[in-house]
């Protein structure tokens, strides 16, 4: 079983309770209809698990089969360091068959970012180094496709179903906790 290599931190892209006693980590693509597929599946299982979860995202464009997935990556990025990392991260997923150049900046401005800072960000690639470590640290965990989601660090194996990735949290949150931490 592979093991997620680079530890959650504050540079993650978090939701839900930091003490949460299961953690849900999502390497995705923007792009990924398969990513698409699983974005309403996380939002169920916040909703079912609530405070005992907490949920981190990170980017895993594969830009050689969707060419839009780095810049929409780069928007989200974009959108993080202005505080609004979560509202695109939605806006992508909910539109991924309206993506390009035309979207990225409707979308902006619909969070009320400046188009003009998004273009500049996008052309000059600012923040194409959080999007390749990322990146990067998915490939040293083992990820080798989107979705991959890793449960307290341990690269889940199952389908990308309700049921399936509700069984293997609720199994996580029944371990006892790893020695010297309580």
């Amino acid at each position: 079983m592979s093991k997620l290599s680079i530890a959650i931190s504050a540079e993650d892209h978090l939701q839900g309770d930091p003490a949460a006693a299961c953690t849900l980590v999502e390497y995705g693509d923007y792009q990924c209809p398969y990513c698409g597929e699983a974005y309403p599946l996380v939002k169920q299982l916040q909703k079912r698990f609530g405070d005992s979860l907490q949920f981190a995202f990170r980017n895993f464009p594969l830009a050689e089969l969707h060419p839009w997935a780095e810049s929409a990556a780069e928007t989200a990025e974009f959108a993080a360091a202005q505080g609004k990392f979560w509202e695109m991260h939605d806006l992508l997923y909910e539109n991924q068959r309206s993506f390009g150049p035309a979207f990225f900046l409707q979308a902006g401005e619909r969070l009320g970012l400046s188009s003009e800072a998004l273009q500049i960000a996008v052309r000059e690639k600012t923040y194409r180094p959080r999007v390749r470590a990322d990146f990067v640290g998915g490939v040293r965990s083992g990820v080798n496709g989107t979705p991959t989601f890793f449960i307290n660090g341990d690269r889940y194996n199952g389908p990308s179903q309700f049921i399936s990735l509700s069984g293997a949290i609720s199994r996580a949150l029944e371990q006892p906790p790893p020695s010297g931490t309580e």
